[in-house]
């Protein structure tokens, strides 16, 4: 029995499995829509593919350098249970390795790239992967270094990932560049900056929390029963400080040092560079938490009980 395009795209609207599998299923069983989707249901395809419409927002947020090569990558599932497996860690591990290797411009290159110690590509690699863990896996992002030292934290078994990029030049222990590296991506997982230095921060960005300060401010003021032009002007001064109370929050450079908060992290990296009689400057960072940003599904146990029972 022959078939058409026409039936490779019934077949794949049927059980949701990619065309060149819909295509091998026809082809193996003579064109026989039924025996197509038993033969995928029988090769797991099918079944992998309806868990491909499921929310992930759990998994581990990975952080790994390898032959100078940094990476960061966020690997999500459904269940926090995922992330004590073994074998979608070891997955997890491989998928970072694609990355150093492969050097793939995103997600999609990455998913054509082929996955280490095997014929497998990322994405067949991932797909035997939800077949094994029962679970729909999605690689969500990851960012790439290649210049630099780069420093891999990971927190709390991969709540949060972290790679930060040093340049170094002339130091006398390169060991305590690594301890201060590590240092600084403590820090990072545990202040969430969002921007190196106040040179970094979005233009658009600033000047809407100048304004919302300023308006801020002004209420204050008026509250104080001044008149208005003073309110203004006291308020525009008062804008100055909180500006600056902003930077703290956001720059890394600006915020406070964790171990010692009476410096700024800016001036901790310029004693330590002092003291190892060289140069130390952060290139960049890179910050993953797991599922950060995607909203997870609310189950409602009640309305799901009271449905059952109509």
């Amino acid at each position: 029995m022959s078939f058409s395009a026409k039936d490779v795209k019934e077949l794949r609207e049927a059980t949701g499995v990619g065309m060149m599998d819909c295509k091998r299923a026809l082809t193996e069983t003579g064109g026989d829509m039924e025996k197509a989707i038993a033969y995928l249901r029988e090769q797991g395809l099918a079944q992998s593919q309806k868990k491909a419409g499921r929310i992930t927002a759990e998994g581990v947020a990975y952080a790994v350098v390898s032959d100078g090569v940094g990476v960061v990558v966020e690997v999500n599932a459904e269940t926090d249970f995922v992330a004590k497996n073994d074998k979608f860690n070891d997955f997890v591990s491989g998928v970072a390795e694609a990355i150093i290797k492969n050097a793939p411009s995103d997600v999609d290159a990455l998913l054509a790239s082929k996955y280490p110690g095997g014929d497998k590509t990322v994405a067949e690699e991932q797909q035997e992967m939800i077949l094994v863990i029962g679970e729909n896996i999605s690689i969500r992002r990851f960012v790439r270094y290649t210049a630099g030292l780069s420093i891999p934290y990971i927190h709390a078994g991969g709540k949060i990932g972290v790679i930060v990029n040093l340049d170094v030049g002339d130091v006398s222990d390169m060991d305590a560049v690594v301890e201060l590296g590590k240092d600084l991506a403590m820090q990072i997982a545990a202040m969430r900056p969002l921007y190196l230095d106040t040179e970094s921060v979005d233009a658009g960005e600033l000047e809407k929390e100048k304004e919302i300060q300023l308006n801020k401010a002004i209420e204050e003021n008026k509250a104080k029963n001044l008149p208005d032009d003073k309110a203004r002007q006291i308020a525009e001064k008062m804008v100055v400080g909180r500006i600056n109370k902003y930077f703290e929050d956001i720059c890394l450079l600006n915020q406070p040092f964790v171990k010692e908060n009476k410096i700024t992290v800016g001036a901790h990296i310029r004693h330590v560079a002092k003291a190892l009689g060289g140069e130390i400057k952060i290139n960049a960072f890179t910050r993953f938490e797991k599922g950060e940003g995607i909203e997870k599904k609310q189950d409602d146990f009640a309305a799901e009980v009271a449905s059952m029972v109509k």
